[in-house]
């Protein structure tokens, strides 16, 4: 096994590239705007009807994004522990790839009218983005050691925020600039922007897959795979038992994650809604956003460095806390880009550095990193669940997303409750030691 070795870490970073296309475009910025531009009643109302049943659409959206992470935390704890015991890791993030990839081209069909198109296909590209993060994220501790753990995951990061930033910026002048190139009309320009996003995710996924290497630890299958898997994934579950930092973490990160992660997937909507800005102003401050998150990636990777993980993550937590109650109060479009700057600067390190810090919480000594993972990946999909839920929950009961954004100040204080119980190490445990 080659640890740290240039090529296979650039590799490995490139998925970060490939991927989070999906993740700004799509999941941030032009999909969630030409969304609540096109899903609308004939008279132009808020209420669509979702196979005969009226909803408002921001709210289907919510519930939409709530179902397909809820899937993929059902079915990735066996799938993690056939790709251990199979050493299939490589097979499944590409299987993943491509049905996320594929998903976001059919979003290109997506003209309004046919919202249920639209949604399935907005559902499928999220199951395969999340569940192929999953075995993405189990390769970290194969390919590097433990003390550059923090800086490859923040590069990772970055390269991906960087990637798609570039995309956007061509998708956008595509939208601006759509009667010369070609097009239509913009609605046409704003499809096809999510065509390009399937291509650049599977044509750049294409470097991982060559350089990345696959069982690694040259595991041989026999008998049933998935039975086999089962009883993977169940001794790594009757492992946690002896690992209290571990789960202590994973439940502090559970809250926090809620609210990290609804933030990036609602916060154009809330532009939208709340203060009724233009799609190129929203899609601006998605722009600030990624641009800061770079700078902040490798910010917070070197103050792990300095001051630990555990302390970084308090200190970004409890900036967030102050981002959510900052959002109630929010008013005009200059208070909306200063609070995308802040959400940028800690947006980029809490999540390299929750996937650094859990890396370092597994065994030195355990090979079954993928279903280690898969604790990690279905508190991160959980965590989408509840926070999507409860954000189009409370928006649908109290017609303001306002409240909704105060609900998520308390998931990330509960978040930070836990982060103070934790006792994340400096060094990687060995399975002796963690119990």
């Amino acid at each position: 096994m080659l640890l740290n070795d240039k090529k296979i870490v650039n590799a490995w970073c490139m998925y970060d590239w490939a991927n989070s296309v999906y993740s700004l475009v799509i999941t941030s910025a032009i999909f969630p705007v030409y969304y609540q531009s096109v899903a609308v009643s004939q008279n132009g109302g808020d209420i669509v009807e979702f196979f005969g049943y009226p909803i408002i659409n921001s709210v289907l959206y919510s519930y939409s994004l709530s179902f397909s992470f809820l899937f993929v935390a059902v079915i990735l704890p066996v799938l993690s522990g056939v790709a251990d015991y199979g050493g299939t890791k490589k097979y499944f993030l590409k299987l993943f790839m491509y049905l996320g990839a594929i998903s976001c081209t059919g979003l290109y069909f997506f003209e309004g009218s046919n919202i249920e198109w639209g949604i399935i296909c907005a559902v499928l590209a999220s199951v395969g983005y999340s569940a192929s993060l999953v075995f993405y994220d189990a390769f970290l501790p194969e390919i590097v050691t433990w003390e550059r753990t923090d800086l490859v995951s923040a590069r990772g990061y970055s390269w991906g925020y960087v990637g798609s930033v570039i995309l956007l910026v061509i998708n956008i002048l595509m939208i601006q600039f759509y009667e010369p190139l070609g097009f239509e009309n913009e609605k046409e320009a704003t499809r096809t922007a999510f065509l390009t996003v399937g291509i650049w995710w599977i044509v750049f996924s294409q470097i991982t897959f060559h350089y990345l290497p696959d069982n690694v630890y040259n595991r041989k299958p026999k008998g049933n795979l998935v039975a086999e898997g089962y009883l993977e994934l169940k001794k790594v579950w009757n492992s946690l038992r002896y690992l209290p930092v571990m789960r202590t973490y994973l439940l502090a990160f559970f809250f926090y994650n809620m609210g990290v992660q609804t933030v990036m997937y609602l916060a154009a909507t809330f532009g939208a809604k709340e203060l009724q800005l233009e799609a190129t102003k929203l899609i601006l401050t998605i722009l600030i956003i990624q641009i800061v998150a770079v700078l902040g990636a490798y910010t917070f990777a070197y103050l792990s460095k300095v001051k630990g993980n555990k302390i970084t993550l308090q200190i970004m937590v409890l900036i967030w806390i102050l981002i959510c109650l900052n959002a109630y109060f929010v008013t005009n479009e200059y208070q909306f880009y200063a609070l995308a700057f802040v959400v940028g600067s800690v947006m980029g390190g809490i999540q390299s550095l929750s996937r650094a810090t859990f890396s370092k919480l597994i065994p030195e000594d355990s090979i079954d990193h993928t279903s280690y993972f898969s604790f990690y990946d279905v508190t991160f999909n959980l965590s989408i669940v509840v926070g999507t839920f409860s954000y189009g929950f409370i928006e649908q009961i109290t017609d303001s997303m306002r409240n909704s954004a105060l609900a998520l100040m308390l998931f990330f204080t509960v978040g930070f409750g836990f982060l103070i119980l934790s006792r994340i190490p400096f060094r990687r445990l060995s399975a002796s030691e963690s119990r």
